[in-house]
């Protein structure tokens, strides 16, 4: 009887265990959000072989509640040499629309923040189905004040546009 008694409390502690060990997750407990800042050296509203890429440029990641719409956590980061940031952001976010956001240039000719350009989601969950816990935003841009003077011809290049029909656009 006390082997029955042994073996049942075995399989009982084994099954336990069984459970604890499948509910435990092996996942990341933060997100590494990663992404570019640049200086719309054209005014094109995206990157060209003239964009300058920012140093010291702030940026943030809000996640915003679906249903609330109150922002539960907010991040900061700055740029590197490279106009590169990396924010840690912690926990899961599965209920959050969240958002890395264009905050400061320290460039005096290229601050202006246009909306709807100033921001790019990122999903921080992990129920994604991505393997990994590094987010990739797309890069956000500053627009400089005036562009430059190559810009003109660049942007008629890349339309395939000749100098008279660049004013249209």
């Amino acid at each position: 009887m006390a082997k029955f008694e042994l073996i049942v409390a075995l399989c009982l502690l084994s099954s336990v265990a069984f459970v604890a060990a499948a509910t435990t997750t092996t996942a990341p407990t933060f997100f590494i959000v990663q992404g570019r800042i640049y200086c719309d050296t054209c005014r094109a509203g995206f990157e060209t072989n003239v964009t300058e890429y920012i140093s010291g440029a702030k940026v943030k990641v809000d996640c915003t509640h679906f249903s609330t719409g109150k922002v539960e956590h907010s991040n900061s980061g700055l740029t590197d040499s490279t106009g590169t940031y990396t924010i840690n952001v912690v926990d899961d976010h599965e209920d959050e629309t969240c958002e890395v956001v264009l905050v400061e240039s320290p460039l005096d000719k290229c601050k202006e923040i246009k909306v709807g350009r100033d921001r790019g989601q990122v999903v921080l969950t992990l129920d994604a189905g991505m393997s990994t816990n590094v987010r990739h935003a797309n890069s956000l841009g500053f627009l400089r004040d005036e562009p430059l003077p190559i810009c003109d011809k660049l942007l008629r290049e890349f339309y395939g546009l000749a100098e008279e029909e660049l004013n249209v656009l």
